[in-house]
């Protein structure tokens, strides 16, 4: 066992990771996406927020990564983690989330944005009109409302949880019909529009049931497990993608609150979530990129001047903890951080967010390596995660960090 933690120059020099915000695949980072082009082809901005938790923003996103539209993104604050921006209220007085500026006209709504979008630059397989589309996308309505009613409101008796259940599975399975009715995994015979509609909520689902109510979207239904795995194989989606741990904990503010049945499966799935371990959770199924451990410790490196700054625990010590985390990390050589650091580790590995900070793989093996380190001083938990805002991911603690 060794007790002295890699310096960060040391740390540094241990991983090469880069992307190419601009014109290589799909991420979180980039405040200009080009695809090869010049900027003088830009007639899109983005507007999104800061940490890639708007499920319509993701939408409108993704379909612009599949178009390769050449694209600005302009992030911003979502009212459940901070502030809005003043500059962009006076843009969208609503604040509403996404918008988009084509050609300088200003518009809002993600299916509107859409619409917009292909009248200009032309539509995805098939647009949103079409009327092979219309009918996937009313499903796609019923299928959010069921979860809403399943998720979103305190049930009074177990008969009444049951009922509910047996509502969204009812929808559940018209999808999974929808599915097979083709003969490849997307909902029409190729990629398209309807898939970009599903997205985002389906990955919040699947992310949500199975924490607070123990049911497996992706395990418990073959054509959409079939339909993960395609999308899993688009480098546009696997950009966007976000992971178990992010999405439960940043539904509640955004959803008004989702609710525990305390079934014994959901108790194990959400101590899982919650505590690892996290390889293996039916959140992504892709291979392991070689480079996971590579990108988490460069974006640590990164960000940790005011990743130590905002951490509740002494600089020095948590400095010192990090570090611990990180060595073992990328040299499997085990560190024992400062006695009290347990709680610092942690506060941090509950507060790593996908994509925004790195990709699902990078952010289990940083969560694996936080955990690993803190168990070896303490069972301490930092402080638990706020449920009616997020103002803990408050983006002003980020801001003076070098643009991404």
């Amino acid at each position: 066992m060794t007790t002295t933690p890699l310096s960060w120059t040391e740390l540094a020099a241990l991983t090469g990771f880069q992307i190419d915000a601009v014109n290589g695949p799909t991420n979180a980072q980039a405040c200009l996406r080009l695809f090869g082009g010049s900027e003088s082809d830009v007639r899109v901005t983005l507007y999104r927020d800061n940490h890639a938790w708007c499920p319509y923003c993701q939408k409108v996103w993704l379909w612009l990564e599949e178009k390769q539209i050449p694209y600005r993104i302009e992030k911003v604050t979502m009212f459940c983690y901070g502030e809005k921006e003043s500059w962009y209220k006076r843009k969208v007085p609503s604040g509403m989330l996404p918008a988009i500026e084509l050609d300088g006209r200003v518009i809002t709504e993600s299916d509107d944005i859409l619409m917009a979008l292909e009248q200009v630059f032309g539509v995805l397989g098939r647009g949103m009109e079409d009327p092979q589309v219309m009918p996937l996308r009313r499903l796609e309505r019923l299928l959010f409302r069921a979860w809403c009613s399943w998720l979103c409101y305190p049930t009074m008796s177990t008969r009444q949880e049951q009922r509910n259940r047996a509502q969204f599975v009812e929808i559940v399975n018209k999808v999974e019909h929808a599915l097979a009715s083709t003969p490849g995994p997307y909902f029409l015979e190729e990629f398209g529009t309807a898939d970009v509609i599903f997205t985002p909520y389906v990955e919040r689902m699947n992310a949500s049931l199975y924490y607070y109510k123990g049911y497996s979207l992706r395990e418990d239904n073959p054509r959409f497990a079939a339909w993960f795995d395609a999308m899993e194989s688009r480098p546009t989606y696997r950009g966007t993608q976000s992971d178990f741990h992010t999405h439960v904990h940043d539904l509640p503010p955004q959803m008004g609150g989702c609710w525990e049945n305390g079934e014994p499966q959901m108790l194990l799935n959400k101590n899982r979530v919650d505590h690892g371990p996290w390889f293996g959770l039916p959140d992504v199924t892709y291979p392991e990129p070689e480079n996971s451990r590579q990108e988490a410790l460069q974006r640590v490196i990164k960000h940790r001047t005011n990743m130590i700054r905002v951490n509740p625990a002494d600089d020095a010590l948590f400095d010192q903890a990090l570090r611990c985390a990180l060595t073992l990390m990328m040299t499997g050589e085990t560190c024992t951080p400062p006695v009290g650091s347990d709680v610092a580790l942690r506060y941090l590995r509950d507060r790593i967010n996908v994509p925004r900070d790195m990709s699902i793989y990078a952010a289990k093996r940083l969560r694996e390596a936080l955990e690993t380190t803190a168990a070896l001083v303490g069972d301490g938990q930092g402080a638990p995660i706020p449920l009616k805002h997020r103002r803990d991911q408050d983006p002003a603690n980020f801001r003076s960090a070098t643009p991404a």
